[in-house]
């Protein structure tokens, strides 16, 4: 059984000539072929991407903050004078 991946999907990409002349400037400073550089760049955009949408996802909230959170919900429910007001306003305005 063969451990190598098996290139099977492609992409392609239309892009003014100056970019793509300038993409190939970068390949050839790096010693890389345009599609080895272009496969590096990307998976490198796509792991920043990623982590920051991960980092960004999963709020942490300190031990403080998180007793506050926590103790809040745990408080009375009573709603007070500006909600009430906002809940007969929507109230006219759906009925």
């Amino acid at each position: 059984m063969s451990t190598f991946a098996h290139n099977d999907a492609r992409l392609d990409v239309r892009l003014p000539s100056a970019q793509k002349a300038e993409f190939e400037r970068a390949a050839t400073v790096q010693n890389r072929s345009l599609t080895e550089f272009a496969i590096a760049a990307m998976t490198e955009a796509a792991r920043k991407a990623l982590a920051a949408h991960e980092r960004d996802a999963h709020v942490q909230l300190s031990n403080r903050d998180r007793d506050r959170f926590l103790a809040m919900l745990d408080r009375d429910a009573t709603p007070n004078a500006a909600l009430e007001r906002a809940a007969r306003r929507y109230r006219q305005r759906v009925a």
